[in-house]
């Protein structure tokens, strides 16, 4: 690898922590919400949460470069405040990575929060328990491993990103160029054989993440696991 890929990685690595981080924070609540909304407008939250799985990411990075730039009033706010534009930058591409990742954190929180025994709560609140000790106490130990697929789904979908971190970010390197964009700049100057590096790489990557994912949300047949308990224990399987 190249010393641009190196620091392409490094960008991309920082990226998907910095995201995933922000996305647990903003996607619990979120999730938390969805589960506990009662009405037929929740269908239309659920869509809005849902439309990057469907949206072109090139659609999406097009509003959001609209949006940032300084003629508009999000990108007009940001740069008084910190003094830099916000388009074609670090941070345009953590907030375009949270738009387009929402849907693989909320998605399996909100899911496991709808499964919870509501039962659980109202014995912790009666004991005196607040919303917080609740959360703490009972929700998440109950739905940690979705909280470790989320993180880890939401993780791997923003290495794999392109076209929003393109349109929003550019091709800056050690700010803006990842390692998407750094395996379409080898193949658009035919350098296969890194190219094949790093495509090799993001794909045995995604394989251990989706791999690593499956393995800890299995479960045994009710069936198979009763009878290799008795087998354990020198029992007769009828």
């Amino acid at each position: 690898m190249t010393e641009l890929d190196w620091l392409a990685t490094w960008t991309t690595l920082k990226l998907a922590t910095v995201t995933t981080i922000l996305l647990l924070v903003i996607g619990t609540p979120i999730a938390w919400g969805l589960s506990r909304w009662q009405s037929k407008w929740k269908v239309v939250a659920e869509a809005l949460v849902a439309l990057p799985l469907v949206l072109p990411p090139t659609v999406l990075g097009f509003y959001l470069l609209i949006a940032f730039s300084p003629q508009y009033l999000p990108g007009q706010l940001w740069q008084n405040v910190t003094g830099q534009q916000l388009a074609f930058s670090f941070s345009a591409i953590v907030i375009g990575s949270i738009f387009y990742s929402l849907p693989f954190v909320v998605q399996p929180l909100q899911k496991a929060f709808e499964q919870l025994d509501q039962v659980l709560l109202h014995k912790a609140a009666m004991l005196g328990a607040n919303k917080i000790d609740q959360f703490r106490s009972v929700v998440f130990p109950l739905t940690k491993t979705s909280f470790i697929t989320a993180a880890t789904l939401g993780f791997a979908h923003t290495i794999g990103e392109f076209g929003v971190v393109l349109m929003i970010g550019g091709n800056i390197p050690d700010e803006t160029r990842v390692l998407s964009i750094a395996l379409f700049d080898h193949v658009e100057a035919f350098d296969y054989a890194q190219a094949h590096k790093l495509a090799a790489g993001l794909l045995m990557g995604s394989l251990l993440v989706l791999s690593a994912v499956y393995l800890l949300n299995f479960k045994e047949p009710r069936s198979f696991a009763l009878s290799r308990s008795k087998l354990k224990n020198g029992g007769a399987i009828r």
